[in-house]
């Protein structure tokens, strides 16, 4: 029953999300999936590493396609999102904690400047 209730729960908190919460969520949700594969390649997990990559990969890819190109900070996100995509997919193939690291500080980089960006909107700032 308590699994119901979370999924229940985590289920309503995405639909009733507004469109930056989402966005914060799928930056958690990569940041999630690439210190799993960091472990996974720890322990020498090959197919696990492999997956949570890829879900990383999924999520920034997620990301590009949401971009609103009438804006101009959009081509800006364009390349870091590409960088960042380029590394996740090396980092998998090469299984390269550090590599993938640089992915990972270049995604919370982008979850932080977002939840500034998010504070400074409801500031009106």
């Amino acid at each position: 029953m308590a699994v119901n209730a979370a999924s229940v729960y985590k289920d309503n908190k995405i639909l009733t999300a507004s469109p930056a919460e989402l966005t914060l969520m799928l930056y958690e949700g990569a940041i999630k999936f690439c210190n799993m594969a960091l472990i996974a390649i720890e322990k020498n997990d090959v197919e696990k590493a492999n997956q949570n990559i890829i879900k990383a990969e999924n999520i920034i890819t997620e990301l590009r396609a949401t971009l609103d190109f009438t804006y101009p900070v959009a081509n800006q996100f364009e390349m870091v999102y590409d960088y960042i995509f380029r590394r996740l997919v090396e980092a998998n193939i090469k299984k390269d904690k550090e590599i993938l690291e640089e992915a990972l500080k270049y995604i919370r980089d982008m979850r932080d400047t977002w939840k500034e960006v998010m504070k400074a909107a409801k500031t009106g700032a």
